[in-house]
């Protein structure tokens, strides 16, 4: 699994003009899954997002984790993590897990957030057409693998 981690100070997706996910201060989560992604990979991905100090409590300090703000967390499916423009310029995504697969990864990674976190976890509407609005905090991104722990 693949996750590209947007500090935001609010963000949303709409699906068709409609509102479907939205937060205030938190992060907003663009995750990708892969061929051969597990439960476990969610898992880790889970332990990983809520440890990592993105927010400041002194101006240059990032010592504060998402569950220490009480921020909320947004998640958005992103198979096009997984694209390769190795064969050329139209890109290839064959290394994405098949989509029900990674609806049902996507969807247990969203259900075990929230059970970290103690409280829901608005998510975008999995292969929908989606629009969404971020206001960066920073800005401050990273992306994270679950295949490549040495980040």
């Amino acid at each position: 699994m693949r996750i590209v981690i947007q500090r935001v100070s609010r963000a949303q997706v709409t699906v068709e003009e409609n509102c479907v996910g939205s937060i205030d201060k938190g992060l907003l989560l663009f995750l990708g899954v892969g061929q051969g992604d597990e439960e476990s990979d969610a898992d880790w991905l889970v332990k990983r997002i809520t440890k990592i100090r993105l927010f400041e409590s002194a101006p240059g300090r990032m010592d504060l984790a998402l569950p220490d703000i009480g921020g909320g967390a947004l998640v958005i499916s992103q198979f096009t993590l997984f694209g390769s423009l190795k064969k050329g310029n139209r890109p290839s995504f064959n290394r994405a897990a098949p989509p029900e697969r990674a609806k049902q990864l996507y969807e247990y990674f969203a259900e075990q957030l929230a059970l970290a976190l103690g409280r829901p976890v608005p998510t975008g509407e999995f292969g929908a057409d989606m629009q969404i609005e971020a206001h960066n905090d920073g800005p401050v991104t990273l992306m994270v693998d679950s295949r490549n722990r040495d980040f």
